[in-house]
């Protein structure tokens, strides 16, 4: 007859216990401390850089006089940069998802395809920006224009976008794809109609995060050849623009600490831009969430 030591019960139990009381001081701490380090940073900017921040710095055109500066032709250009970078890699991405995912047969060509896409997410920015220069700006003939650096940033976003998804359309339950087929539904009308809307959310999270990466990079710009400093801003996909990163760059390696003020400013900008365009994605993914 078998019988439970009561006292070796409780030791292995308080063990666990202390354990579990350890790992968890070690996870808030993790936590607390990159929301204090965010916390002083948003500080340090926001006290820095509001000064500054009025209509007129909105309004005003670069300049090598601080109280003359201003980031209008940086905000327009961002906008403006955004309208490539935004469709261009959304569509191509889950167009290869879909494909990978839904036709591409599951042998060591796909499989190949599929690795290094996802080694591709994780390539520095600046290799993409000599992509770029190479394709768009010297063999397309685009110079810098809006154009040839939204194609770079779309070539920077894209692995990751894609990587996204794929995880979302997978993780789609596959009862759902053949309820679709039991009624009839053809495999084009399924990932319409089925697949798609119920993947959404996942898919927008990971586009997100890339569009995020893709306002805030400075590297693939530079490299492009992006001027720091416009005094107009553009009219149509082929113009030269600046953007908000360049346009920060510029200020945070001048000598003058007005300058860096201004550049505080400009980081404010940006960040709000980047809460606006978020939030409007995070609105479309709640509406599908609740849907399916």
């Amino acid at each position: 007859m078998h019988y439970v030591n009561h006292d070796q019960v409780k030791k292995k139990m308080g063990a666990r216990l202390v354990k579990n009381s350890i790992f968890k001081g070690i996870f808030f701490a993790a936590t607390l401390f990159g929301l204090v380090v965010l916390a002083v940073l948003l500080y340090r900017i926001i006290t820095q850089g509001i000064g500054y921040l009025d209509w007129q710095f909105l309004q005003n055109m670069g300049s090598r006089f601080p109280e003359k500066a201003g980031i209008n032709a940086a905000f327009i250009g961002s906008i403006w940069l955004m309208l490539v970078v935004i469709p261009v890699s959304f569509i191509l991405a889950v167009g290869t998802a879909i494909y990978l995912e839904e036709y591409a047969s599951q042998n060591k060509i796909n499989t190949f395809i599929k690795i290094n896409i996802s080694n591709l997410a994780g390539v520095p920015s600046v290799v993409f920006g000599l992509l770029g220069l190479t394709i768009f700006v010297r063999v397309f003939a685009l110079g810098t224009s809006v154009l040839a650096a939204g194609l770079t940033m779309s070539l920077l976003i894209l692995p990751v976008i894609i990587v996204a998804a794929q995880e979302a359309i997978r993780s789609v339950p596959k009862e759902l794809r053949d309820a679709s087929y039991g009624m009839g539904a053809t495999k084009w009308q399924t990932i319409v109609r089925v697949v798609l809307p119920a993947a959404i959310p996942g898919i927008i999270t990971g586009s997100i995060l890339a569009f995020s990466r893709a306002i805030g990079e400075t590297a693939p710009l530079v490299v492009v050849g992006v001027p720091t400093i416009l005094l107009f801003t553009p009219q149509s996909f082929m113009d030269t623009f600046t953007a908000l990163p360049m346009q920060i760059y510029d200020w945070t390696k001048r000598p003058q600490e007005a300058f860096h003020d201004i550049a505080a400013s400009g980081i404010l900008v940006l960040l709000v831009f980047l809460l606006v365009m978020n939030s409007i994605a995070v609105l479309i993914r709640n509406k599908f969430s609740k849907r399916y």
